[in-house]
């Protein structure tokens, strides 16, 4: 993948180059003695750090300045931030000038910073907040610029970041000139220490050393991949690659998957809700990456969710484990102090999934009933075990839900879904069949379903869309004749199944589920190029999905001949890992065929993994591919499937040159 962002090329030097530099005088020699007693680390980020960096919104550009950090720090007060536990704001690169002065001290750029750091860090604490700032344990930055690193400087510059008064590092890992990474960070956190001042401090090497194996000692937080991107497939694969770190976060010591890119356009408001609440559930740190000053209602709704903020900063530091995942069918599960389980559902796929697990799967007591607090729609249910729902394509539906013995307060948990995948064929009626489950220990009474949908649509039901009770476990079905005006053209259109209902004490419930109904063509009959099929849906990690030429990264269009072990393919499909394209096959084929393998364009980069999904069934996977594999020859029997997805993972290392391609792809029907 070609990396927009500076700070990802890294530059690297053998070992011989540092010595050479070291026995010149070049590097002062890292301190090899025991960590001064001075400043201990202990009580420093006791829950994950909240906060913001601008470098997701700003990068390097001129309006990274003093008045926007001031202004953020206002904006943290009067927007409500501060309140729900945002504290850290911090600058990243580029905030000094290129050149240390005659002393070797650094130097705030005056452009940027004219009254220097420690007049902003005093404006910053006058709000109660924090200071952050960034360097690099190499030679100089991650910017292009070039600016000074802090390798051979370290007792220099922590001192001067603490006469500053800053709260918090970042410390990166360009031009890091070989050295052993565990040498460096532990370099600084002694110069640190050594300072008096307490300093939380963000190890950011990318993961590359395995820092959650020997940094918790070191620092109060670690990355563990490479930097984020404003895509889903960045966070799908950074979510990923975190996941199994579970065990070793906790109250000081923190995996790190990176800043917030929560409003910065590149996502959907459900995608960044995931975002939001997947780091959440995870004990991630939580450090906004949009700029507050342009931030949209919905993006300020997101971050100031204090319920589920509170999943974030809950004392007893666990990060969520993964319960199950089949399918794309995400449960993420994290104990909490007061003993309940913070519970993630997660549809990691591109169309509608019902998601679902039970209490004793996520950890928790038998008990008569539990009490279930939706996070997003804040509202409480009671359910008798089961912990379910239909979860919209990319979304997260995050519950809590706990065995405290209070649950017959609470209406009973109703989950809303339906039995098949809403397709429309042109010109043709098509019948739906809606679900109401009452999930809880109590009964659903004078229940009513309405699905509703475009002005112009017939909706019509042809079954009972009222009940008068539903007992526990006990489901209304209703099936609706559902008709387009003719001439719709092909696409997504908006329904919502609206239900109505009674809890035993009287109270007035209503829950709704967004419904996307799809206008579809009936797959030609015979065999058909993929790339010449209209597809339900295409998410590609970076760029969009190609017809027929590689994926560029960047705009539809820029990319290459297909071309896989130097054969060149006319026909199929460019993506970059994580991807996914979707066709509807309507129960009427049969197979689908293509060669796939990792593009030449990439040189020996990357590294993927190809899949064919036929509606949620895994039908044919190929294993992890490198550039060095040649087309590998991929089939899958997809009889009867409404529904054919293929699939490409980033094989399990993260989104880097994943350029992978679906050529000669065919769907027979």
């Amino acid at each position: 993948m070609r990396h927009p962002r500076p700070r990802t090329h890294r530059i690297r030097a053998a070992a011989l180059f540092l010595t050479a530099l070291l026995s010149a005088g070049g590097i002062a020699a890292p301190a090899t003695a025991a960590p001064p007693p001075a400043a201990s680390a202990e009580g420093l980020a006791p829950t994950p750090p909240m906060g913001f960096n601008n470098w997701n919104s700003t990068h390097c550009r001129a309006e990274f300045n003093e008045d926007m950090v001031k202004g953020i720090a206002d904006l943290f007060v009067s927007r409500g931030l501060k309140d729900a536990g945002y504290r850290y704001v911090n600058l990243d690169d580029c905030w000094a000038l290129p050149q240390r002065d005659a002393d070797g001290k650094l130097v705030p750029d005056p452009a940027r910073f004219p009254h220097g750091i420690a007049a902003v860090a005093d404006y910053v604490h006058a709000k109660g907040l924090k200071l952050g700032i960034y360097t690099s344990a190499g030679t100089k930055t991650c910017d292009g610029a070039g600016f000074p690193g802090a390798l051979g400087h370290e007792e220099s510059d922590a001192r001067q970041f603490a006469d500053w008064g800053v709260d918090y590092l970042k410390y990166d890992n360009c031009n890091n000139q070989g050295v052993d990474a565990r040498q460096r960070y532990r370099t600084m956190r002694d110069a640190l220490r050594a300072t008096g001042r307490p300093i939380v401090y963000s190890i950011c090497e990318w993961g590359e050393n395995k820092p959650w194996e020997w940094a918790s000692d070191v620092g109060q937080l670690w990355r563990t991949t490479g930097d984020i991107s404003d895509n889903w497939g960045s966070m799908l694969s950074i979510l990923k690659q975190n996941l199994p770190l579970a065990p070793y976060a906790g109250p000081g010591h923190w995996n790190d998957p990176d800043m917030l890119e929560v409003g910065n356009g590149g996502m959907t408001d459900t995608e960044y809700r995931s975002h939001f609440s997947l780091w959440a559930v995870m004990a991630a740190p939580l450090l906004i990456g949009t700029d507050l000053r342009t931030a949209s209602p919905a993006t300020l709704d997101i971050l100031g969710n204090k319920e589920v903020i509170a999943v974030d900063q809950d004392p007893l530091g666990r990060q969520g484990s993964v319960v199950s995942s089949a399918g794309g069918r995400w449960v993420v599960a994290k104990e909490m102090a007061d003993g309940s389980r913070a519970v993630a559902l997660f549809n990691e796929s591109g169309t509608a999934q019902r998601v679902a697990t039970s209490a004793a799967a996520v950890g928790l007591p038998r008990a008569p009933g539990y009490s279930q607090r939706d996070l997003w729609q804040h509202r409480d249910a009671n359910t008798a075990g089961t912990i379910a729902a239909t979860v919209p394509a990319h979304g997260t539906v995050l519950l809590r839900v706990s065995a405290d013995g209070h649950w017959a307060e609470h209406p009973p948990a109703v989950e809303l879904g339906l039995t098949e995948a809403p397709f429309v064929e042109r010109g043709t009626p098509a019948t739906l069949t809606t679900t109401v489950t009452d999930l809880g220990r109590t009964p659903a009474r004078e229940v009513s379903a309405a699905l509703t949908g475009p002005a112009g649509w017939s909706v019509r039901a042809l079954s009972p869309a009222t009940a008068a009770g539903l007992p526990g476990g006990a489901s209304l079905r209703t099936r609706w004749r559902v008709t387009a005006p003719p001439g719709t053209p092909v696409g997504s259109y908006a329904f919502s199944l609206r239900v109505r209902y009674r809890s035993p004490a009287g109270e007035r419930v209503t829950n709704e589920l967004p419904v996307t109904v799809s206008v579809v063509l009936a797959p030609p009959a015979g065999s058909s190029y993929l790339s010449d099929l209209p597809w339900l849906s295409a998410v590609s990690g970076w760029g969009p999905v190609e017809r027929d030429t590689s994926n560029g990264e960047d705009a539809a269009g820029d990319g290459s001949p297909l071309t896989v072990g130097s054969t060149v393919y006319a026909k199929g499909l460019g993506v970059h890992a994580a991807s996914e394209v979707a066709y509807y096959a309507g129960r009427h084929c049969s197979k689908v065929t293509a060669q796939v393998g990792v593009d030449d364009e990439k040189g020996a980069k990357g590294s993927v993994a190809f899949e064919i999904w036929a509606d949620g069934v895994k039908a044919a996977s190929t294993g992890v591919l490198t550039n060095a594999d040649p087309a590998r020859p991929l089939t899958a029997e997809v009889t009867g499937a409404q529904v054919v997805r293929l699939v490409v993972t980033d094989g399990g290392d993260g989104v880097d040159s994943d350029h992978a391609d679906w050529a000669d792809a065919r769907l027979s029907c």
